[in-house]
């Protein structure tokens, strides 16, 4: 597969940086480059206005950014909770022979960081790194549920609600009122509205900053679901993501959410 030649010009820059070389002149990135300085300026210019590169006012020297900083936080925070949440995941599937998810957003959509497979029957929509939409998913509902009314307004502006079975809400006014349901009662359920014949789940799980990082859930055949089943899934997702939520440094005091 052929490189994009801009692209892999920019990413070669931003690794010269290091612990020893943590700044640069314009002239030392060309030479490393072995490129010409305008070339080099535009792609500095680039790579500034997304704040992967800024500019030392002092010097005039380029150094890397916070956006790295905050690319690869996001990525070891993930990485932590993945390990975090493991045996969990494999300890309710255990128990439920039932399958697990644990689920980050991910832009408008929730994408699968992992999965443990039950015994009682394979789901086939869900893999490690598939993503699914937020409207139709409980693990969706979950991670978007407890957002304030500016941060959820911003995100739905412009969603689309596509229709996936007979049962997928279709309209924000539904959504929203769906929503206040996941808030009131601390899980999200999925009736069929992701795939037919499969019922989910899903409950938040917090950080240290008391906003939600993920969301785990059990998916398993419509039929085996009743209510003391829905009663005693939900119990157990939600000792787990508290346990999980209390390692990642979460300890709002009185709260309900867990």
């Amino acid at each position: 597969m052929p490189l994009i030649q801009s692209v892999d010009r920019a990413l070669r820059i931003l690794d010269l940086f290091d612990e020893y070389e943590t700044e640069l002149k314009i002239t030392d990135i060309s030479e490393k480059m072995q490129l010409h300085k305008s070339t080099v300026h535009s792609l500095l210019k680039t790579l500034q206005h997304h704040h992967y590169i800024e500019q030392n006012p002092e010097n005039g020297k380029y150094r890397l950014g916070m956006k790295l900083f905050e690319r690869g936080n996001l990525v070891i925070r993930h990485l932590d909770i993945r390990a975090i949440s493991k045996k969990h995941l494999i300890d309710i599937s255990v128990k439920t022979g039932n399958t697990v998810h644990l689920v980050i957003l991910d832009g408008k959509e929730g994408i699968y960081i992992d999965k443990v497979e039950g015994t009682s029957g394979t789901v086939l929509y869900s893999r490690i790194g598939r993503r699914v939409p937020v409207h139709s998913s409980a693990v969706g509902k979950a991670l978007i549920a407890f957002k304030d009314d500016k941060e959820l307004k911003e995100f739905l502006k412009g969603y689309v609600y596509k229709r996936h079975t007979a049962n997928t809400i279709t309209s924000e006014e539904q959504f929203l009122a769906e929503l206040e349901k996941v808030r009131k009662n601390g899980y999200a359920l999925d009736n069929e509205e992701n795939e037919p014949g499969i019922t989910c789940v899903a409950v938040p799980i917090w950080d240290h900053s008391g906003n939600v990082i993920a969301a785990m859930s059990i998916s398993q055949p419509s039929a085996k679901v009743n209510d003391l089943v829905l009663k005693e899934e939900v119990q157990l997702l939600k000792n787990a993501a508290n346990l999980i939520s209390k390692e990642l440094g979460y300890s709002k005091h009185g709260s309900s959410h867990l």
